[in-house]
């Protein structure tokens, strides 16, 4: 039973899922600091007077009814700055990985393509002249 677990825990997918959760947290946290640190003061600029932030009330003078904006342009900021510093990060260096350990392994990348029906047509004109001749 332990040994089933121990192969599932060891199987290399896991392994790298784990990785890419710890590595994406931190990540996560990485920007949303910089958004939090750099982008909001920015947009706190274009907002003017004294403003809880970029949005608007829905009752003026209520700060309850208080809509930020600016919240929701960091999120989305943290969010494709995380997704493009993974996928630069790690998904283009590991699919290069891949491909080379792919290439020395002897595998083929690719199938040859499908010969297309005006290949096909052609070939068949050819088979049959060989055999009216023949």
């Amino acid at each position: 039973m332990l040994k089933g677990f121990k192969d599932f825990v060891l199987r290399g997918n896991i392994v790298e899922l784990a990785v890419a959760f710890v590595i994406g947290a931190a990540f996560a946290t990485l920007v949303n600091t910089f958004v939090s640190a750099i982008i909001k003061p920015i947009l706190a600029i274009i907002t003017p007077g004294q403003t809880q932030g970029f949005g608007f009330h829905l009752i003026s003078g209520n700060a309850a009814t208080f809509i930020d904006i600016g919240v929701l342009i960091n999120s989305v900021i943290v969010f494709v700055l995380t997704a493009a510093l993974i996928y630069f990060l790690l998904v283009v260096p590991m699919n290069a990985i891949n491909q080379r350990r792919a290439a020395r392994a002897g595998a083929p990348e690719e199938e040859p393509a499908a010969p297309t029906e005006a290949e096909l047509l052609t070939e068949i004109r050819d088979l049959l002249k060989a055999q009216n001749r023949g």
